[in-house]
């Protein structure tokens, strides 16, 4: 997120979900707020993982999303196992620097997580 109002949108939807998980009261409408300010920033990746996410929340209320893998000494690709809280926390720091080159290949498989999970 680049600019200061988003930003503070997005530590306050982290400290919400830091104290509540991915229950917390409003989440989703806080979600759809920041997307608002990402269309104003006009970061259609980080608008398309944000909406992806609430989505998702909606559906299943968890977020059990395999976007981070981890690989072993053949090559070979395998999820890491993380609960929800952490797995949505993980993302939304993400969302921080989301210009960042690494960060926005991690958001990329977010988003392709997401995609296939819910479609």
């Amino acid at each position: 997120m680049r600019t200061g109002l988003a930003n503070q949108k997005l530590d306050a939807i982290i400290s919400k979900v830091e104290q509540h998980g991915v229950e917390a009261p409003s989440l989703v409408q806080d979600l759809k707020d920041l997307r608002e300010s990402a269309l104003l920033e006009q970061d259609a990746l980080v608008v398309k993982v944000l909406r992806l996410t609430y989505e998702f929340l909606e559906e299943n209320n968890a977020f059990d999303v395999e976007a981070q893998y981890e690989e072993d000494e053949e090559g070979n690709e395998y999820p890491i196992e993380i609960d929800d809280k952490e797995n949505l926390l993980y993302l939304l720091n993400l969302l921080k620097n989301a210009e960042h080159k690494i960060n926005r290949e991690e958001i990329k498989d977010y988003r392709t997580s997401l995609k296939m999970q819910l479609y």
